[in-house]
């Protein structure tokens, strides 16, 4: 009878353990980023997959871990201009949305050259095929590189048609100069005529290699399958044979003065504050995303109400040490130095300074936690290569382990860093 109690004992608390451990579980786990089945070719391309039969499609990304920071000086743009070759005109697309039932997109930044595209799952094959033969067999001439080029320097004018433009790269130029962040992603007129189809010829060599890239695949496919396919269509992606450089030497600090430049829109106006941030890989990474939100709040609190809601805190964080930038709207009477009605620098100065609160820590945590929880797997560990970060779980728990105390570091940290500060206004100073 005694053993009869004991075991019902065991099985109630057994019992009990169960529900508690399915109800904790998953709060536990919810920001372990699943690893993937990892390949890896001989020409030195990762491949990594996440099969998913309960799906109805399947998607492949392929990260290209350079961008724009290396683009030759005096040639800004090369590297825009390369993505851009790789399905260079709009029946790629039609393609992808019509025939294999999904979608495609290409983006470049400083970083990185992306190519992201889903189909169907039945046409999984038909979608690895093109998109390895696209990268691994570029075609670039110069009757495409001419109309790309075209395309590219119409939506350059454009961008420098707007105040917001032409004060955010004022302000990266007095911030960074010749450093790789301090030039223009898309470059510009005068860099975009310097280049020649045949650097881009160079960069494909150089950049667009099989062991400096890496393939995500997720979704409902087979996975031997999969490997088999990579290896075929993705085996003769050439290695690079040149060794690129992984850094670039830091830039002077900034003169720490107003720079009044004129607005392209003789009636609105544009303020730039940028500073140093952090890399993507740095310990104090969650602390700065953090604090920009808390610092977004202060501002918009404190601005007059009109232009609260034009008014931004930017933090681009990258492989090396990235930018944080103020951004205000205006029109041309409400900023400048005798009848603004704005003074930037002494209300970004004190919003710097100024404690931290436990509420407005909540509140920016929970922000920044909403928003990095939206992040899906595949790019975690795509980060992970590209920004060196050496601790993929530690990296997606960011915003979990962030404390105030840490905010209040960065805070001050930054309170000590000069600012390049651009104003771009139809009134200037005499």
């Amino acid at each position: 009878m005694k053993n009869k109690k004991l075991f019902q004992k065991i099985v109630f608390i057994a019992l009990i353990l169960v529900i508690l451990l399915s109800l904790v579980a998953p709060a536990i786990f919810a920001q372990a980023p699943a690893a993937p089945n990892q390949e890896k070719l001989l020409n030195g391309l990762k491949i990594l997959m996440w099969p998913d039969k309960t799906s109805d499609k399947v998607s492949i990304r392929i990260r290209v871990h350079a961008g724009s920071a290396f683009d030759p000086q005096g040639k800004e743009g090369v590297m825009q201009l390369l993505a851009d070759s790789i399905f260079p005109n709009q029946a790629a697309k039609d393609f992808f949305a019509e025939d294999l039932g999904g979608s495609l997109t290409i983006v470049a930044d400083y970083d990185m050259i992306e190519v992201d595209a889903s189909a169907k799952s039945e046409n999984f094959l038909s979608m690895l095929e093109t998109l390895a033969s696209a990268v691994s067999n570029l075609n670039i001439d110069k009757e495409q590189t001419n109309r790309l080029r075209d395309e590219l320097l119409a939506k350059i004018a454009k961008l420098e048609s707007e105040p917001g433009y032409v004060a955010d790269r004022a302000a990266a130029r007095r911030l960074l100069g010749t450093f790789p962040y301090g030039r223009a992603e898309d470059g510009n007129a005068a860099s975009l005529a310097a280049v020649d189809f045949a650097d881009l010829v160079d960069a494909k060599k150089r950049f667009l290699t099989a062991d400096n890239a890496t393939v995500a695949i997720w979704g409902n496919f087979d996975r031997n399958l999969a490997i088999r396919a990579a290896r075929r269509y993705f085996g003769g992606w050439l290695k690079s044979d040149r060794k690129v450089p992984p850094t670039f030497r830091e830039p002077d600090g900034p003169e720490n003065s107003m720079q009044f430049l004129a607005s392209p829109k003789p009636d609105s106006a544009a303020i730039r504050m940028m500073t140093r941030g952090s890399a993507r890989a740095d310990a104090d990474l969650a602390a700065s995303m953090v604090f920009t939100r808390i610092l977004e709040a202060r501002l918009k609190g404190r601005v007059p109400s009109e232009f609260a809601d034009k008014l931004f805190v930017r933090n681009d964080a990258r492989t090396l040490r990235g930018v944080i930038t103020v951004g205000f709207e205006a029109g041309s009477g409400d900023v400048g130095p005798a009848n603004g009605k704005i003074d930037a620098m002494q209300l970004v100065s004190k919003a710097i300074n100024d404690p931290v609160t436990e509420g407005e820590f909540q509140a920016a945590k929970n922000d920044f936690k909403a928003a990095w929880a939206k992040r899906d797997v595949p790019s975690i560990w795509l980060d992970a290569d590209t920004f060196r970060i050496t601790s993929i779980d530690s990296y997606a728990k960011a915003a979990e382990k962030v404390t105030v105390g840490d905010v209040a570091a960065f805070a001050a940290k930054l309170g000590k860093q000069p600012f390049a500060t651009v104003v771009v206004s139809g009134s200037q100073p005499k």
